[in-house]
């Protein structure tokens, strides 16, 4: 991201951070951390953090606090078979953040970074239905971009194998703690959304 990239995306928030830029292998923690704690996200392992800002730092990007720690991140890629579409795997923040208008500007700064380096000209995201807060997150972003929303079931939520047998003590420390005992995962409805200017 450059100068002017940064000025903007600084300009366009409220919160209390410094800047947004790529993210650093020592990053990865701090987002296992934000996933972790956002309770709506699927956690990965926390080397899969690791990896994903390492190999994949070049289409993700973090904002970062006053003391220079992550405290959001979007992550995405290029889809090998259509190199112009960058699918958003993960977007989150720290729950200090929250209600600022952080992930929009995540999103802005992520779509003005790879389309000018990359040539994106959409953007992929799945989403369960239970999920409201992403689905107006997105809905909100491809109003701001002027294009068009698709959606379709892309993974029915049969096809995971998360659905934890009943005599699992999972289920008995949920159910006791009043939480939702493990189930079948929920469809992931894809979002594509574009054309996206450039």
């Amino acid at each position: 991201m450059n100068a002017a990239q940064e000025d903007l995306v600084r300009a366009e928030t409220t919160s209390e951070f410094i800047s947004v830029d790529t993210p650093r292998v020592e990053d990865g923690a701090a987002l296992w951390r934000i996933a972790r704690d956002s309770e709506v996200l699927d956690l990965n392992s926390s080397y899969s953090y690791l990896l994903w800002c390492r190999d994949f730092a070049a289409t993700s990007l973090v904002a970062r606090g006053p003391d220079g720690e992550p405290i959001a991140f979007v992550t995405g890629y290029a889809r090998p078979e259509r190199p112009r579409a960058l699918v958003v795997w993960q977007i989150a923040v720290d729950r200090a953040y929250r209600g600022q208008g952080l992930a929009g500007v995540l999103l802005d700064a992520l779509t003005a970074k790879v389309t000018a380096e990359r040539g994106i000209r959409e953007m992929e995201t799945t989403i369960t239905p239970d999920n409201t807060a992403s689905e107006r997150l997105f809905t909100s972003y491809a109003a701001r971009q002027g294009a068009h929303v698709e959606r379709e079931v892309l993974f029915d939520g049969a096809l995971f194998p998360d659905e934890a047998p009943a005599e699992d003590p999972a289920e008995a420390v949920n159910s006791a703690a009043g939480g939702p005992p493990p189930g079948p995962h929920q469809p992931e409805v894809l979002f594509r959304i574009g054309p996206i200017a450039a």
